[in-house]
Protein backbone atom coordinates (compact mmCIF):
# COMPACT_ATOMS: atom_id res chain seq x y z
CA UNK A 1 0.00 0.00 0.00
CA UNK A 2 1.90 3.61 -1.42
CA UNK A 3 2.04 6.73 1.07
CA UNK A 4 -0.04 8.66 -1.11
CA UNK A 5 -3.30 5.77 -0.29
CA UNK A 6 -2.35 5.40 3.15
CA UNK A 7 -2.34 9.50 3.85
CA UNK A 8 -5.62 9.69 1.30
CA UNK A 9 -7.02 7.31 3.72
CA UNK A 10 -6.32 8.91 6.89
CA UNK A 11 -7.84 12.04 5.74
CA UNK A 12 -11.19 10.22 4.78
CA UNK A 13 -10.68 8.15 8.23
CA UNK A 14 -10.53 11.64 9.91
CA UNK A 15 -13.42 13.57 8.38
CA UNK A 16 -15.40 10.46 8.84
CA UNK A 17 -14.40 10.48 12.91
CA UNK A 18 -15.26 13.89 12.64
CA UNK A 19 -18.59 13.56 10.94
CA UNK A 20 -19.18 11.41 13.08
CA UNK A 21 -18.39 13.03 16.79
CA UNK A 22 -20.16 16.45 15.41
CA UNK A 23 -22.88 17.84 17.72
CA UNK A 24 -26.50 16.76 15.87
CA UNK A 25 -28.96 19.43 15.53
CA UNK A 26 -31.41 18.55 18.05
CA UNK A 27 -35.09 17.86 16.53
CA UNK A 28 -36.49 20.79 17.37
CA UNK A 29 -33.95 22.49 15.25
CA UNK A 30 -34.00 20.21 12.53
CA UNK A 31 -37.47 20.87 12.19
CA UNK A 32 -36.77 24.26 11.17
CA UNK A 33 -34.19 23.10 8.50
CA UNK A 34 -37.20 20.96 6.52
CA UNK A 35 -34.63 17.66 5.42
CA UNK A 36 -35.08 16.57 1.66
CA UNK A 37 -35.82 13.24 2.83
CA UNK A 38 -38.66 14.43 4.59
CA UNK A 39 -40.04 16.11 1.53
CA UNK A 40 -38.87 13.25 -0.74
CA UNK A 41 -41.32 10.84 1.58
CA UNK A 42 -43.95 13.59 2.11
CA UNK A 43 -45.04 14.02 -1.58
CA UNK A 44 -45.40 10.53 -1.90
CA UNK A 45 -48.05 9.84 0.36
CA UNK A 46 -51.54 9.58 -0.37
CA UNK A 47 -54.24 11.72 2.25
CA UNK A 48 -55.01 7.91 3.75
CA UNK A 49 -51.09 7.45 4.09
CA UNK A 50 -50.20 10.80 5.37
CA UNK A 51 -52.91 10.37 8.36
CA UNK A 52 -51.72 6.54 8.73
CA UNK A 53 -48.07 8.27 9.23
CA UNK A 54 -50.16 10.06 12.75
CA UNK A 55 -51.00 6.18 14.29
CA UNK A 56 -48.86 4.21 16.88
CA UNK A 57 -49.75 1.04 17.23
CA UNK A 58 -49.89 -2.08 20.46
CA UNK A 59 -47.39 -4.43 20.19
CA UNK A 60 -46.15 -7.06 22.69
CA UNK A 61 -43.09 -9.91 22.18
CA UNK A 62 -45.07 -12.33 25.54
CA UNK A 63 -48.33 -12.88 23.76
CA UNK A 64 -49.35 -15.13 20.97
CA UNK A 65 -47.64 -15.67 17.58
CA UNK A 66 -51.19 -15.06 16.08
CA UNK A 67 -51.09 -11.73 18.00
CA UNK A 68 -48.04 -10.46 16.70
CA UNK A 69 -48.57 -11.46 13.53
CA UNK A 70 -51.99 -10.25 13.52
CA UNK A 71 -50.17 -6.86 14.68
CA UNK A 72 -47.96 -6.86 11.87
CA UNK A 73 -50.56 -7.66 9.04
CA UNK A 74 -51.95 -4.12 10.44
CA UNK A 75 -49.01 -2.35 9.80
CA UNK A 76 -48.55 -3.54 6.56
CA UNK A 77 -51.72 -2.75 5.47
CA UNK A 78 -52.17 0.23 7.03
CA UNK A 79 -49.33 2.10 6.36
CA UNK A 80 -49.03 2.80 10.25
CA UNK A 81 -46.15 5.35 11.75
CA UNK A 82 -44.90 3.38 14.61
CA UNK A 83 -45.13 0.80 17.10
CA UNK A 84 -45.31 0.98 20.79
CA UNK A 85 -43.98 -2.18 22.75
CA UNK A 86 -44.88 -3.54 25.89
CA UNK A 87 -44.47 -6.61 27.72
CA UNK A 88 -41.72 -9.09 26.46
CA UNK A 89 -37.96 -10.21 26.42
CA UNK A 90 -35.06 -7.92 24.54
CA UNK A 91 -34.43 -10.60 21.72
CA UNK A 92 -37.78 -11.43 20.74
CA UNK A 93 -38.64 -7.84 20.30
CA UNK A 94 -35.25 -7.60 18.40
CA UNK A 95 -36.73 -10.36 15.89
CA UNK A 96 -39.82 -8.45 16.03
CA UNK A 97 -39.03 -5.24 15.12
CA UNK A 98 -37.24 -6.40 12.22
CA UNK A 99 -40.26 -8.19 11.24
CA UNK A 100 -42.57 -5.22 11.27
CA UNK A 101 -39.48 -2.68 10.18
CA UNK A 102 -39.41 -4.83 6.71
CA UNK A 103 -43.15 -4.68 6.49
CA UNK A 104 -43.10 -0.74 6.26
CA UNK A 105 -42.12 1.22 3.67
CA UNK A 106 -41.68 4.34 5.73
CA UNK A 107 -39.29 3.10 8.77
CA UNK A 108 -41.57 2.96 11.86
CA UNK A 109 -40.71 4.82 14.74
CA UNK A 110 -40.65 1.88 17.48
CA UNK A 111 -41.43 3.34 20.88
CA UNK A 112 -41.47 2.21 24.54
CA UNK A 113 -42.76 3.25 28.22
CA UNK A 114 -39.45 3.13 29.59
CA UNK A 115 -39.55 5.57 32.74
CA UNK A 116 -36.99 3.02 34.40
CA UNK A 117 -35.01 2.15 31.62
CA UNK A 118 -36.06 -1.20 29.19
CA UNK A 119 -36.46 -2.75 32.79
CA UNK A 120 -40.05 -1.21 32.87
CA UNK A 121 -41.34 -3.88 30.06
CA UNK A 122 -38.56 -6.16 29.25
CA UNK A 123 -37.70 -9.10 31.28
CA UNK A 124 -33.48 -10.02 31.62
CA UNK A 125 -33.01 -6.09 30.56
CA UNK A 126 -31.84 -3.14 33.17
CA UNK A 127 -34.17 -1.77 35.55
CA UNK A 128 -32.88 1.87 37.13
CA UNK A 129 -34.47 2.84 40.41
CA UNK A 130 -38.04 4.52 40.26
CA UNK A 131 -38.11 8.14 39.75
CA UNK A 132 -39.46 8.78 43.58
CA UNK A 133 -35.80 7.40 44.57
CA UNK A 134 -34.27 9.16 41.85
CA UNK A 135 -35.88 12.44 43.82
CA UNK A 136 -33.81 11.30 46.75
CA UNK A 137 -30.66 12.16 45.09
CA UNK A 138 -29.06 14.87 45.27
CA UNK A 139 -25.89 14.49 42.07
CA UNK A 140 -27.69 15.20 38.48
CA UNK A 141 -25.13 14.11 37.08
CA UNK A 142 -25.87 10.76 37.85
CA UNK A 143 -29.22 10.89 36.38
CA UNK A 144 -27.24 12.42 33.29
CA UNK A 145 -25.51 9.37 32.89
CA UNK A 146 -28.52 7.32 33.43
CA UNK A 147 -29.90 8.87 30.18
CA UNK A 148 -26.92 8.18 28.46
CA UNK A 149 -27.24 4.75 29.00
CA UNK A 150 -30.96 4.20 28.58
CA UNK A 151 -30.31 5.61 25.25
CA UNK A 152 -27.70 3.02 24.35
CA UNK A 153 -29.79 0.29 25.41
CA UNK A 154 -33.10 1.50 23.05
CA UNK A 155 -31.06 2.32 20.25
CA UNK A 156 -29.13 -1.04 20.36
CA UNK A 157 -33.17 -2.67 20.26
CA UNK A 158 -34.10 -0.24 17.43
CA UNK A 159 -35.93 1.64 19.27
CA UNK A 160 -35.73 5.72 18.50
CA UNK A 161 -38.44 7.05 20.92
CA UNK A 162 -38.60 6.76 24.89
CA UNK A 163 -42.30 7.94 26.36
CA UNK A 164 -40.56 9.36 29.53
CA UNK A 165 -39.66 11.15 31.49
CA UNK A 166 -43.10 11.82 33.79
CA UNK A 167 -42.19 15.01 35.09
CA UNK A 168 -45.87 14.96 37.41
CA UNK A 169 -45.69 16.71 40.39
CA UNK A 170 -47.27 14.27 42.68
CA UNK A 171 -48.53 16.17 45.43
CA UNK A 172 -51.10 14.13 46.18
CA UNK A 173 -50.04 11.27 48.54
CA UNK A 174 -52.69 9.32 47.36
CA UNK A 175 -52.32 8.92 44.13
CA UNK A 176 -52.80 5.77 42.61
CA UNK A 177 -50.98 6.45 38.81
CA UNK A 178 -48.24 8.64 39.43
CA UNK A 179 -46.78 8.31 42.96
CA UNK A 180 -43.44 6.51 42.79
CA UNK A 181 -42.99 7.10 38.99
CA UNK A 182 -42.47 11.05 40.10
CA UNK A 183 -39.68 12.19 41.09
CA UNK A 184 -41.68 13.97 43.89
CA UNK A 185 -43.99 16.75 45.34
CA UNK A 186 -41.42 19.65 44.96
CA UNK A 187 -41.93 21.23 41.45
CA UNK A 188 -38.27 22.29 41.20
CA UNK A 189 -36.69 19.41 42.36
CA UNK A 190 -39.12 17.53 39.80
CA UNK A 191 -37.96 19.72 36.89
CA UNK A 192 -34.34 19.79 38.18
CA UNK A 193 -33.81 15.69 38.07
CA UNK A 194 -36.06 15.03 35.18
CA UNK A 195 -34.18 17.94 32.66
CA UNK A 196 -30.66 15.73 33.97
CA UNK A 197 -32.39 12.41 32.46
CA UNK A 198 -34.22 14.34 29.53
CA UNK A 199 -30.72 15.95 28.66
CA UNK A 200 -28.82 12.35 28.46
CA UNK A 201 -31.41 10.62 26.71
CA UNK A 202 -31.64 13.57 24.09
CA UNK A 203 -28.25 13.73 23.40
CA UNK A 204 -27.71 9.76 23.33
CA UNK A 205 -30.04 10.22 20.25
CA UNK A 206 -33.21 9.22 21.98
CA UNK A 207 -36.23 10.79 21.15
CA UNK A 208 -38.34 11.91 24.38
CA UNK A 209 -41.63 12.39 25.72
CA UNK A 210 -42.29 14.23 28.83
CA UNK A 211 -45.77 13.56 31.14
CA UNK A 212 -48.81 13.60 31.67
CA UNK A 213 -49.76 17.66 30.24
CA UNK A 214 -50.89 19.74 31.80
CA UNK A 215 -49.69 17.52 34.80
CA UNK A 216 -51.11 14.13 36.70
CA UNK A 217 -49.83 14.40 40.07
CA UNK A 218 -52.59 15.63 41.92
CA UNK A 219 -55.51 12.72 41.22
CA UNK A 220 -56.82 10.07 42.90
CA UNK A 221 -58.28 8.75 39.80
CA UNK A 222 -56.49 6.55 37.67
CA UNK A 223 -56.79 7.56 34.13
CA UNK A 224 -56.66 3.98 32.39
CA UNK A 225 -59.86 3.30 34.48
CA UNK A 226 -62.04 6.51 34.47
CA UNK A 227 -61.70 10.21 33.85
CA UNK A 228 -59.93 12.59 36.60
CA UNK A 229 -61.04 15.59 36.89
CA UNK A 230 -58.60 18.38 38.34
CA UNK A 231 -60.57 21.07 39.48
CA UNK A 232 -58.20 23.83 40.05
CA UNK A 233 -57.80 27.08 38.84
CA UNK A 234 -55.27 28.38 36.07
CA UNK A 235 -53.32 30.00 38.19
CA UNK A 236 -52.33 27.33 40.48
CA UNK A 237 -52.25 24.94 37.48
CA UNK A 238 -49.74 27.92 35.71
CA UNK A 239 -47.64 27.98 38.92
CA UNK A 240 -47.20 24.48 40.10
CA UNK A 241 -48.25 21.37 37.23
CA UNK A 242 -47.02 22.97 34.20
CA UNK A 243 -43.77 24.39 35.95
CA UNK A 244 -41.66 21.46 34.63
CA UNK A 245 -43.39 21.22 32.10
CA UNK A 246 -42.51 24.86 30.85
CA UNK A 247 -39.10 24.41 31.97
CA UNK A 248 -38.07 21.53 29.69
CA UNK A 249 -39.74 23.01 27.14
CA UNK A 250 -37.23 25.91 27.18
CA UNK A 251 -34.54 23.10 27.64
CA UNK A 252 -35.63 21.47 24.22
CA UNK A 253 -37.91 18.61 25.10
CA UNK A 254 -38.36 17.12 21.64
CA UNK A 255 -42.04 15.51 22.79
CA UNK A 256 -44.49 16.07 25.31
CA UNK A 257 -47.56 13.48 26.18
CA UNK A 258 -50.99 14.87 27.07
CA UNK A 259 -52.75 13.51 29.65
CA UNK A 260 -56.64 12.63 30.10
CA UNK A 261 -58.05 14.55 32.69
CA UNK A 262 -61.29 16.65 32.27
CA UNK A 263 -59.75 20.38 33.52
CA UNK A 264 -62.99 22.71 33.90
CA UNK A 265 -60.73 25.79 34.23
CA UNK A 266 -59.18 25.07 31.06
CA UNK A 267 -61.79 23.67 28.82
CA UNK A 268 -65.44 23.74 30.24
CA UNK A 269 -66.74 21.05 28.41
CA UNK A 270 -68.45 18.31 30.43
CA UNK A 271 -66.67 14.98 30.00
CA UNK A 272 -64.02 16.13 27.67
CA UNK A 273 -60.32 14.92 28.28
CA UNK A 274 -57.59 16.73 28.09
CA UNK A 275 -56.15 15.02 25.12
CA UNK A 276 -59.47 16.25 22.65
CA UNK A 277 -59.52 19.85 23.92
CA UNK A 278 -58.25 22.54 21.17
CA UNK A 279 -57.85 25.19 24.17
CA UNK A 280 -55.59 22.54 25.88
CA UNK A 281 -53.29 21.19 23.45
CA UNK A 282 -53.15 24.06 21.01
CA UNK A 283 -53.97 27.07 23.06
CA UNK A 284 -51.97 26.71 26.11
CA UNK A 285 -48.81 24.11 25.07
CA UNK A 286 -48.52 24.92 21.56
CA UNK A 287 -49.43 28.67 21.30
CA UNK A 288 -49.15 30.13 25.19
CA UNK A 289 -46.11 27.76 25.83
CA UNK A 290 -44.64 27.70 22.53
CA UNK A 291 -43.61 24.31 22.46
CA UNK A 292 -43.21 22.76 18.81
CA UNK A 293 -42.34 19.45 19.11
CA UNK A 294 -44.13 16.37 18.88
CA UNK A 295 -47.58 15.99 20.44
CA UNK A 296 -48.33 12.66 21.74
CA UNK A 297 -51.49 11.35 23.14
CA UNK A 298 -51.52 8.77 25.70
CA UNK A 299 -53.09 5.77 24.85
CA UNK A 300 -56.60 6.31 22.77
CA UNK A 301 -58.00 3.00 24.49
CA UNK A 302 -57.61 4.51 27.68
CA UNK A 303 -60.91 4.54 29.99
CA UNK A 304 -59.98 8.32 30.11
CA UNK A 305 -61.36 8.65 26.57
CA UNK A 306 -63.00 5.36 25.76
CA UNK A 307 -65.81 5.92 28.52
CA UNK A 308 -66.71 9.41 26.81
CA UNK A 309 -65.86 9.07 22.97
CA UNK A 310 -66.41 6.10 20.54
CA UNK A 311 -65.78 5.12 17.44
CA UNK A 312 -63.09 7.41 16.06
CA UNK A 313 -64.50 9.85 16.97
CA UNK A 314 -61.81 10.76 20.14
CA UNK A 315 -59.31 9.87 17.52
CA UNK A 316 -60.73 12.67 14.70
CA UNK A 317 -61.06 15.37 17.95
CA UNK A 318 -57.38 14.55 19.33
CA UNK A 319 -56.81 15.30 15.84
CA UNK A 320 -58.39 19.25 15.85
CA UNK A 321 -56.87 19.33 19.04
CA UNK A 322 -53.46 19.95 17.55
CA UNK A 323 -51.99 15.80 18.47
CA UNK A 324 -49.22 15.02 15.83
CA UNK A 325 -49.49 11.13 17.40
CA UNK A 326 -52.46 9.13 18.35
CA UNK A 327 -51.08 6.27 20.59
CA UNK A 328 -53.11 3.21 20.35
CA UNK A 329 -56.00 3.55 18.65
CA UNK A 330 -58.69 0.67 19.44
CA UNK A 331 -59.73 1.17 16.07
CA UNK A 332 -56.79 2.40 13.59
CA UNK A 333 -58.81 1.54 10.49
CA UNK A 334 -61.61 2.72 11.18
CA UNK A 335 -60.15 5.89 13.00
CA UNK A 336 -58.20 6.98 9.81
CA UNK A 337 -61.24 6.90 7.87
CA UNK A 338 -63.14 8.82 9.82
CA UNK A 339 -60.12 11.64 9.91
CA UNK A 340 -60.29 11.70 6.06
CA UNK A 341 -64.18 11.87 6.22
CA UNK A 342 -63.46 14.47 8.42
CA UNK A 343 -60.86 16.29 5.79
CA UNK A 344 -64.03 16.03 3.56
CA UNK A 345 -66.35 17.87 6.03
CA UNK A 346 -63.96 20.51 6.60
CA UNK A 347 -63.51 19.60 10.10
CA UNK A 348 -60.15 18.82 9.10
CA UNK A 349 -57.84 21.25 7.28
CA UNK A 350 -54.98 19.34 5.01
CA UNK A 351 -52.42 21.79 6.23
CA UNK A 352 -53.70 20.72 9.85
CA UNK A 353 -52.94 17.06 8.44
CA UNK A 354 -49.82 18.25 6.52
CA UNK A 355 -47.91 19.72 9.50
CA UNK A 356 -48.09 16.70 12.01
CA UNK A 357 -46.75 14.43 8.93
CA UNK A 358 -43.78 16.50 8.17
CA UNK A 359 -43.58 16.59 12.39
CA UNK A 360 -43.01 12.66 12.61
CA UNK A 361 -41.34 11.92 9.41
CA UNK A 362 -38.64 15.04 10.73
CA UNK A 363 -38.57 12.72 14.14
CA UNK A 364 -37.90 9.62 11.75
CA UNK A 365 -34.82 11.37 9.98
CA UNK A 366 -33.74 12.65 12.88
CA UNK A 367 -33.37 9.13 14.69
CA UNK A 368 -31.86 7.67 11.16
CA UNK A 369 -34.55 6.09 10.12
CA UNK A 370 -34.20 7.99 6.56
CA UNK A 371 -32.04 4.43 6.35
CA UNK A 372 -33.83 1.04 6.31
CA UNK A 373 -33.11 -0.29 9.86
CA UNK A 374 -32.18 -3.57 11.07
CA UNK A 375 -31.11 -4.46 14.06
CA UNK A 376 -28.28 -7.29 15.09
CA UNK A 377 -30.15 -10.11 16.74
CA UNK A 378 -26.92 -11.38 17.74
CA UNK A 379 -25.84 -10.90 21.50
CA UNK A 380 -28.98 -8.38 22.29
CA UNK A 381 -29.45 -9.30 26.33
CA UNK A 382 -24.82 -8.84 26.81
CA UNK A 383 -25.29 -5.81 25.07
CA UNK A 384 -27.57 -3.97 26.95
CA UNK A 385 -26.25 -5.51 30.29
CA UNK A 386 -23.15 -3.74 30.22
CA UNK A 387 -21.14 -3.90 33.29
CA UNK A 388 -21.21 0.45 33.45
CA UNK A 389 -24.96 -0.11 33.49
CA UNK A 390 -25.12 -2.39 36.22
CA UNK A 391 -22.73 0.23 37.93
CA UNK A 392 -24.51 3.08 37.43
CA UNK A 393 -27.60 1.25 38.90
CA UNK A 394 -25.89 0.86 42.07
CA UNK A 395 -24.19 4.51 42.27
CA UNK A 396 -27.80 5.67 42.00
CA UNK A 397 -29.24 3.33 44.54
CA UNK A 398 -26.67 4.47 47.33
CA UNK A 399 -27.06 8.05 46.21
CA UNK A 400 -30.59 7.54 46.85
CA UNK A 401 -30.53 6.72 50.61
CA UNK A 402 -31.97 8.60 52.93
CA UNK A 403 -31.34 8.79 56.66
CA UNK A 404 -34.40 10.11 58.68
CA UNK A 405 -33.63 10.28 62.77
CA UNK A 406 -30.46 10.43 64.22
CA UNK A 407 -26.81 9.35 62.79
CA UNK A 408 -26.36 8.32 66.27
CA UNK A 409 -28.43 4.60 65.39
CA UNK A 410 -26.23 3.76 62.67
CA UNK A 411 -22.95 4.50 64.65
CA UNK A 412 -23.75 3.05 67.65
CA UNK A 413 -23.86 -0.44 65.68
CA UNK A 414 -21.40 -2.47 67.08
CA UNK A 415 -20.34 -6.18 65.98
CA UNK A 416 -19.64 -6.80 69.95
CA UNK A 417 -22.89 -6.96 70.41
CA UNK A 418 -25.73 -9.60 69.61
CA UNK A 419 -27.91 -8.44 66.97
CA UNK A 420 -31.10 -9.11 66.17
CA UNK A 421 -31.40 -9.14 62.10
CA UNK A 422 -35.46 -9.11 61.71
CA UNK A 423 -37.41 -8.95 58.08
CA UNK A 424 -40.85 -7.93 58.09
CA UNK A 425 -42.63 -8.62 55.17
CA UNK A 426 -41.09 -11.15 53.63
CA UNK A 427 -40.70 -15.12 54.88
CA UNK A 428 -37.87 -15.34 52.80
CA UNK A 429 -34.01 -14.27 53.52
CA UNK A 430 -33.13 -10.80 51.86
CA UNK A 431 -30.20 -9.44 50.16
CA UNK A 432 -29.82 -6.98 52.90
CA UNK A 433 -29.76 -9.73 55.61
CA UNK A 434 -26.94 -11.60 53.89
CA UNK A 435 -25.19 -8.77 53.45
CA UNK A 436 -24.67 -7.28 56.94
CA UNK A 437 -24.53 -10.78 58.98
CA UNK A 438 -20.68 -10.29 57.54
CA UNK A 439 -20.57 -7.45 59.99
CA UNK A 440 -22.42 -8.97 62.55
CA UNK A 441 -21.19 -12.29 63.13
CA UNK A 442 -22.90 -12.13 66.17
CA UNK A 443 -26.43 -12.11 65.22
CA UNK A 444 -29.85 -13.41 65.10
CA UNK A 445 -32.21 -13.73 61.98
CA UNK A 446 -35.70 -13.28 61.70
CA UNK A 447 -38.01 -13.54 58.44
CA UNK A 448 -41.84 -12.29 59.28
CA UNK A 449 -44.28 -12.91 56.67
CA UNK A 450 -46.72 -10.08 56.06
CA UNK A 451 -49.23 -12.34 57.49
CA UNK A 452 -47.26 -13.30 60.27
CA UNK A 453 -49.74 -14.29 63.53
CA UNK A 454 -49.45 -13.17 67.17
CA UNK A 455 -47.84 -16.10 68.28
CA UNK A 456 -45.14 -15.66 65.83
CA UNK A 457 -44.50 -12.00 67.16
CA UNK A 458 -44.64 -12.69 70.67
CA UNK A 459 -41.87 -16.01 69.75
CA UNK A 460 -39.89 -13.32 68.32
CA UNK A 461 -40.38 -10.57 71.00
CA UNK A 462 -39.73 -13.58 73.28
CA UNK A 463 -36.15 -13.73 72.10
CA UNK A 464 -34.75 -9.95 72.72
CA UNK A 465 -32.81 -9.29 75.43
CA UNK A 466 -32.65 -5.26 76.93
CA UNK A 467 -28.39 -5.34 75.31
CA UNK A 468 -29.69 -6.82 71.64
CA UNK A 469 -28.88 -3.98 68.69
CA UNK A 470 -32.00 -4.78 66.78
CA UNK A 471 -32.19 -4.13 63.06
CA UNK A 472 -35.72 -4.23 61.16
CA UNK A 473 -36.09 -4.40 57.41
CA UNK A 474 -39.36 -3.87 56.16
CA UNK A 475 -39.57 -5.47 52.65
CA UNK A 476 -42.73 -4.46 50.37
CA UNK A 477 -42.50 -7.61 48.38
CA UNK A 478 -44.81 -5.82 45.47
CA UNK A 479 -43.14 -5.23 42.17
CA UNK A 480 -44.76 -1.74 42.19
CA UNK A 481 -44.31 0.00 45.23
CA UNK A 482 -47.71 2.06 45.98
CA UNK A 483 -49.22 3.10 49.02
CA UNK A 484 -51.03 0.28 51.37
CA UNK A 485 -48.17 -1.98 52.04
CA UNK A 486 -49.71 -5.17 52.57
CA UNK A 487 -48.91 -6.05 56.36
CA UNK A 488 -51.43 -7.63 58.64
CA UNK A 489 -52.27 -5.94 62.04
CA UNK A 490 -49.61 -9.01 64.06
CA UNK A 491 -46.70 -7.68 61.38
CA UNK A 492 -47.31 -4.06 62.19
CA UNK A 493 -47.57 -4.37 65.68
CA UNK A 494 -44.06 -6.18 65.80
CA UNK A 495 -42.83 -2.43 64.00
CA UNK A 496 -44.56 -0.85 66.67
CA UNK A 497 -43.36 -2.84 69.40
CA UNK A 498 -39.13 -3.19 68.07
CA UNK A 499 -39.69 0.94 67.19
CA UNK A 500 -40.18 1.53 71.00
CA UNK A 501 -36.75 -0.58 71.51
CA UNK A 502 -34.48 1.61 69.30
CA UNK A 503 -34.72 -0.75 66.26
CA UNK A 504 -32.84 0.87 63.82
CA UNK A 505 -35.02 0.52 60.01
CA UNK A 506 -33.92 -0.48 57.00
CA UNK A 507 -37.40 0.92 54.78
CA UNK A 508 -37.59 -1.21 51.42
CA UNK A 509 -40.85 0.48 50.74
CA UNK A 510 -42.61 3.60 49.21
CA UNK A 511 -42.04 6.75 51.77
CA UNK A 512 -45.78 7.60 51.94
CA UNK A 513 -46.35 4.13 53.75
CA UNK A 514 -44.40 5.68 56.72
CA UNK A 515 -47.59 6.99 57.71
CA UNK A 516 -49.49 3.62 57.59
CA UNK A 517 -46.81 2.26 60.38
CA UNK A 518 -47.69 3.56 64.02
CA UNK A 519 -44.74 3.97 65.90
CA UNK A 520 -42.07 4.23 63.46
CA UNK A 521 -41.16 7.17 64.40
CA UNK A 522 -39.99 5.94 67.98
CA UNK A 523 -37.42 3.91 65.48
CA UNK A 524 -33.92 5.27 66.88
CA UNK A 525 -32.90 5.56 62.74
CA UNK A 526 -34.42 5.24 60.09
CA UNK A 527 -32.77 4.65 56.42
CA UNK A 528 -35.31 5.00 53.06
CA UNK A 529 -34.50 2.50 50.23
CA UNK A 530 -37.77 3.08 48.60
CA UNK A 531 -38.15 0.00 46.74
CA UNK A 532 -37.31 -3.70 47.40
CA UNK A 533 -34.89 -5.03 44.84
CA UNK A 534 -31.23 -5.60 45.19
CA UNK A 535 -29.35 -3.35 44.67
CA UNK A 536 -31.26 -0.96 47.26
CA UNK A 537 -30.86 -3.79 49.23
CA UNK A 538 -26.87 -3.60 49.10
CA UNK A 539 -27.12 0.38 49.51
CA UNK A 540 -28.87 0.25 52.59
CA UNK A 541 -26.36 -2.49 53.86
CA UNK A 542 -23.71 -0.52 52.72
CA UNK A 543 -25.01 2.22 55.28
CA UNK A 544 -25.72 -0.16 57.85
CA UNK A 545 -21.76 -1.71 57.62
CA UNK A 546 -20.31 2.13 57.42
CA UNK A 547 -18.97 1.90 54.04
CA UNK A 548 -21.82 4.62 52.78
CA UNK A 549 -22.85 8.30 53.96
CA UNK A 550 -26.39 8.34 53.20
CA UNK A 551 -27.08 11.71 51.10
CA UNK A 552 -30.87 11.50 49.80
CA UNK A 553 -33.06 13.66 50.94
CA UNK A 554 -37.02 12.73 51.15
CA UNK A 555 -38.64 13.67 47.56
CA UNK A 556 -42.04 13.80 49.49
CA UNK A 557 -43.93 15.03 52.73
CA UNK A 558 -45.53 12.08 54.88
CA UNK A 559 -46.91 13.44 57.68
CA UNK A 560 -45.80 15.99 60.02
CA UNK A 561 -42.83 13.96 61.14
CA UNK A 562 -41.29 13.13 58.06
CA UNK A 563 -41.49 15.99 55.89
CA UNK A 564 -40.24 16.67 51.65
CA UNK A 565 -36.26 17.62 52.14
CA UNK A 566 -36.06 15.73 55.37
CA UNK A 567 -32.19 13.77 55.10
CA UNK A 568 -29.60 13.71 57.41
Amino acid sequence: MNKKFLYAFGIVSLLAMGKANAQQPSYLDLLKQQPIWVDSVFNKLSTKHKIAQLFFVRAHTNLSKAYQDSVGKVIKREKLGGVVFFQGGPVRQAVLTNKYQSKSKVPLIISIDGEWGLGMRLDSTVSYPYQMALGAVQNKELLYKMGLEVAKDFKRLGIQMNLAPDVDVNNNAKNPVINFRSFGENKYNVAEKSAAYLKGMQEGGLLVSIKHFPGHGDTDVDSHYDLPQLKFTKERLDTLELYPFKELIKKGAAGVMIAHMNIPSLDATPNLPSTLSKPIVTDLLKNELGFKGLIISDAMDMKGVTKFYKDGEAEVMGIIAGNDILELAHDTKQAVKKIKEAIKDQRISMERIDESVKKVLTAKYWAGLNVKPVIDENNVVEDINRPESQALVQQLADASMTLLKSRDGISSLTPKKRTLIINVGTAQATTFQNEIVGTYKNSIAFNVDRSANAATVANIIKQIKDDDQIVLAIVDTRTRPGNNIPLGKDAKDLITTLSARNAMVAFFANPYNLANLPGIEMARSIVVAYQKEDFMQKAAASVFTKKLLPTGKLPVSVNDIFKYGDGL
